[in-house]
């Protein structure tokens, strides 16, 4: 492939400018099994190279390992890139493995300055509450992140796995640049009410797990046999027994795309959701997970790809045919509570 950076759009009316497809940095330290740190930097430097500039992380990755991790590439690059993290899955005192949503404002206060110190920066560019809890007034959250802004610790707010309802009240409290929600060719259900709302407020959407965490590369079919013990996608009902293998035959199609362009079935996935942006007419600024160099060039590659109507049309049934949720609980999920 050519080395030519990939084009740019902007998060939001107002928000940061980044390029069209970004960096889900969470499998480097947390999640998805073991990992190769020289490697995953090899990664974050290639994806730089390529124009990926927008990098997503959360403080829940791994306690915080995930942040301390990517410290080092920060204070390296900081003007060339924009940093995404989140707060609001707490980790109770006495349940280390357990984790609670918070979005109060004592917390909050606390997660920023936490995360802060562990990114080693002075400012965050996108401040994502990570998941709602519906006990705290999504106006009182988004007052307290707007204070952030006010105080120059946080640059922009964004919101994930939030209702459309939600967001059009946040929006009413202070600018969202960015909504945050999985979307791919396996999980379309933000496309009912979120992604109309956000195109009419003139937020960006930032899909998360556009490769179905993997399973629409074909690198797996049933986690519990393939997968690592440590690897979460083992308890996710999708990737189970005859749920899987349901829904491994349906990358049938995805294969007969990706033959005609002489692409991967990531690249297909890929292409598909970048093409919800003119479908929807909003800003969609994925962001793929990957620890190896080879991966991310592979990533970018795919937003030079352009499926036709007759491809989109054969893409079209699959999201409606999938065998279970993708989380066990989805009332943690936008869709959950629409």
């Amino acid at each position: 492939m050519t080395d030519s950076r990939i084009p740019t759009v902007r998060l939001g009316e107002g928000g940061p400018e980044v390029g069209v497809q970004g960096l889900g940095c969470m499998g480097m330290s947390f999640a998805y099994g073991p990992s190769d740190a020289g490697e995953s930097r090899a990664t974050l430097e290639r994806a730089l190279e390529l124009g990926v500039t927008l990098y997503d992380t959360a403080d829940a990755y791994g306690q915080g390992e995930n942040e301390r991790f990517l410290a080092p590439f920060f204070r390296a690059h900081r003007d060339e890139v924009v940093i995404a993290t989140k707060f609001a899955l707490a980790i109770p005192p006495d349940e280390p493995t357990k984790r609670i949503i918070r979005n109060d404002p004592p917390y909050i206060r606390q997660a920023v300055e936490a995360s802060l110190e562990r990114l080693d920066v002075d400012v965050i560019d996108l401040y994502y509450m990570h998941r709602r809890d519906v006990n705290v007034p999504i106006e009182e959250t988004v007052g307290t992140m707007a204070d952030l802004v006010r105080e120059g610790k946080v640059k922009h707010l964004g919101l994930s796995e939030v209702t459309a309802d939600e967001l059009r009240a946040a929006q009413a409290v202070h600018p969202i640049a960015a909504v945050q929600s999985e979307w791919s060719l396996f999980s379309r259900d933000i496309e009912a009410h979120v992604v109309p709302a956000a195109a009419d407020l003139g937020v960006a959407l930032v899909p998360y797990s556009p490769l179905g965490r993997g399973f629409l590369t074909g690198s797996f079919v049933d986690a519990e046999k393939e997968l690592s013990g440590d690897d979460f996608r083992r308890n996710m009902p999708r990737f189970q027994g005859e749920n899987a293998a349901a829904n491994a035959a349906l990358l049938e199609p995805v294969r007969a795309v990706a033959s005609a362009h002489g692409a991967s079935l990531a690249q297909i996935a890929l292409a598909w959701v970048q093409q919800r942006a003119s479908v929807h007419g909003l800003p969609v600024v994925q962001i793929p997970g990957t620890r190896k160099p080879s991966r991310v060039e592979e990533n970018v590659a795919a937003t030079r790809i352009v499926l036709t109507g007759e491809e989109l049309s054969s893409l079209e049934p699959i999201a409606g045919r999938v065998a279970g949720t993708r989380y066990p609980d989805m009332s943690f999920a936008s869709a959950g509570r629409e």
